[in-house]
């Protein structure tokens, strides 16, 4: 695992660069929020950053048009309001820069099939969608490596079970190095040392999901304070009555990591905070101050919302930005494999 805190030692002049995205399918919830949004901002000054809003990978499942939509401009508007400023990070819609598509296709015939049936979320997506087993669903780590490449990305912040993109990313940029001469930097993972993983409040033995279908078992990001804290009631606990970590207390270790990333305590002082208290009253406490970390991002959140035509002008200078890069690696990779330019 790279230490990303080191990415620039040594080369001032020069920021390394790091990629994210996010599908805009479904709700994001608690998880993505701790697990990856909260913590983008930190990267802003010590890195080039460049955050995509994935939605040609969406459509790898059906989607609602309209709801696409909309959750393209959600997701869009969540990364500001989490606090990514887009004067300082490049913001962008992955369908706005047409670059993508095309090393897409390009990576396509420098990945093998066999790499690509070994992929586990393509196994784990046609098992959930059996009548729409298509070839973008096969073939998605090729568009997820242009997506990486087209940047030159140094770091991918990717939680452990998300390595493996990264993972043929690095393979497919190795062999087109290899076959022609260094093109791609190979990028490599960035998985926090420290990470909170969020769990689902009625499974508490699964990640949060934005796809489960049990509407009390995730925190969205934007909830309403009400709705939030009728979650955390409602949140699977056990039998015991003692607010502390251990074996077989998923639910209650759930919440705890949960409070402990609202309040910065750590799980000891939590114990202390509420010992000799109740289940009952705990779950309270976690929904209030749940609910007051995320308010202020829904309150910037609902502010970019009601000015669309704002977030079309951010989204289009993003877009611009993103393509300058991403073509002057584009124009190397056709020279590369011999294709003509005029």
């Amino acid at each position: 695992m790279t230490d990303i805190q080191n990415g620039n030692a040594g080369a001032p002049e020069k920021k390394k660069t790091v990629l994210s995205a996010v599908q805009p399918s479904g709700n994001l919830t608690l998880g993505n929020y701790f697990g990856s949004l909260s913590r983008f901002g930190e990267f802003t000054e010590m890195f080039d950053c460049y955050y995509c809003v994935a939605d040609l990978h969406s459509i790898t499942v059906r989607q609602v048009p309209a709801e696409l939509r909309r959750h393209t401009y959600e997701v869009y508007a969540l990364y500001i309001a989490c606090g990514l400023d887009p004067k300082e990070n490049v913001l962008f819609v992955q369908s706005h820069v047409h670059e993508h598509a095309e090393l897409g296709w390009i990576l396509d015939c420098y990945t093998m099939f066999g790499e690509l049936s070994r992929m586990t979320q393509f196994k784990d997506k046609s098992a959930k969608h059996a009548d729409n087993v298509n070839a973008g669903l096969f073939t998605y780590p090729a568009l997820m490596a242009a997506d990486i490449l087209l940047y030159q990305a140094d770091y991918v912040p990717v939680g452990a079970d998300q390595k493996q993109h990264v993972e043929i990313a690095r393979d497919i940029a190795t062999r087109f190095n290899g076959a022609y001469t260094p093109t791609f930097t190979v990028p490599e993972a960035y998985i926090p040392k420290e990470g909170a993983k969020i769990m689902s409040l009625q499974e508490p033995t699964k990640k949060m999901s934005k796809s489960d279908k049990n509407e009390n078992a995730s925190i969205y990001i934007l909830d309403s304070r009400d709705d939030i804290i009728r979650k955390f009631k409602r949140a699977v606990t056990d039998s015991d009555t003692c607010v502390r970590v251990g074996e077989g207390k998923d639910g209650i270790n759930n919440l705890i990591t949960i409070y402990s990333c609202c309040t910065g305590k750590s799980a000891e002082e939590v114990e202390c905070e509420f010992d000799g208290r109740g289940y009952g009253e705990f779950k309270l406490a976690v929904g209030e101050v749940c609910a007051d970390k995320l308010s202020p991002v829904k309150d910037k959140f609902d502010e970019l919302m009601a000015d669309k035509a704002s977030l079309g002008a951010l989204m289009k200078e993003g877009a611009e930005h993103a393509s300058y890069r991403a073509s002057r690696t584009l124009s190397k990779v056709k020279r590369k494999i011999g294709f003509v330019e005029i």
